[in-house]
């Protein structure tokens, strides 16, 4: 048995994806688990992951309340990044987003459980991926900023999802697309808004990566089967999720008994059998 506050699972890229479960100063590798029985005892504690002090209820995955309303990472700009205030002076850590926001970062074409546009920092490669389900992704633009990142997918959400259906992701693979004929189709429609977008910046914050330099990553997630039906465990109705470890994908384990979201109960503490 190990004991401890987890964090979200860590994902290595192999064939297939390796998953390891942070729970304290430890890692427990999921892979050798399938198809065994799995048993996740939540507590009932919750440590803030910034702070460490006790919160009887997770706010943005992991914080306290007051964490939740001072930290940066937390901002509602974080989910919408073309609405960044930066420039206002009313970041809530300027230095923090200088770091995080004021790099460069990538604009993708990914299949989840269907085709969607998204975007990531330049070190969140291929982990952004992983952690949405995504079988196949490409990158399409590099950007200077979160901010920049965030219009151009704006520009896209006309003609593409920019979510993930969750519940189809967890039933099976998404029917495989020809990415790079679907991102050159999507580029070529949106040429226009992309360039009213890049004129607002210096010359070359926002590049178009050429199809001949683009490859399509693919992704092998490690499942036994997938459920047909899909039922959610939650540690905040039940305290003790257990069954047959039949796959992982995404942020989900996905049990005989039903699937749990690991990611929305980062800084749990949870003892695992």
């Amino acid at each position: 048995m190990i004991s401890g506050n987890i964090r979200k699972l860590r994902a290595e890229l192999n064939n297939p994806v390796d998953y390891f479960l942070p729970i304290g100063d430890e890692e427990v590798h999921l892979n050798p688990y399938l198809g065994k029985t799995l048993t996740l005892q939540f507590n009932g504690e919750i440590n803030c992951q910034n702070c460490g002090r006790k919160t009887n209820k997770s706010f943005s995955q992991g914080y306290c309340f007051p964490c939740m309303k001072k930290l940066a990472r937390c901002d509602m700009c974080i989910m919408k990044p073309e609405t960044c205030h930066f420039f206002e002076g009313t970041c809530r850590e300027p230095e923090w987003g200088e770091q995080n926001c004021f790099v460069p970062h990538y604009v993708y074409l990914s299949n989840t459980s269907g085709l969607k546009v998204g975007i990531t920092r330049h070190t969140q490669i291929p982990t952004r991926w992983i952690d949405q389900g995504a079988t196949q992704a490409t990158i399409m633009f590099r950007v200077a900023t979160r901010q920049q990142s965030g219009l151009v997918e704006m520009a896209f959400k006309d003609l593409i999802a920019d979510k993930t259906n969750w519940r189809t992701m967890l039933k099976g693979d998404a029917e495989p697309k020809d990415l790079l004929s679907e991102a050159q189709t999507l580029k070529q429609q949106l040429s226009q808004p992309i360039a009213e977008i890049a004129i607002k910046f210096e010359d070359g914050n926002i590049q178009p990566v050429e199809e001949q330099l683009r490859e399509v990553v693919n992704i092998n997630y490690p499942v036994l089967q997938y459920p047909e039906k899909i039922s959610s465990h939650n540690f905040d109705k039940n305290p003790l999720v257990e069954g047959t470890l039949m796959g992982i994908k995404g942020q989900y384990l996905i049990f005989d008994t039903g699937v749990i979201n690991v990611r929305k109960f980062t800084s749990y503490h949870l003892s695992v059998i």
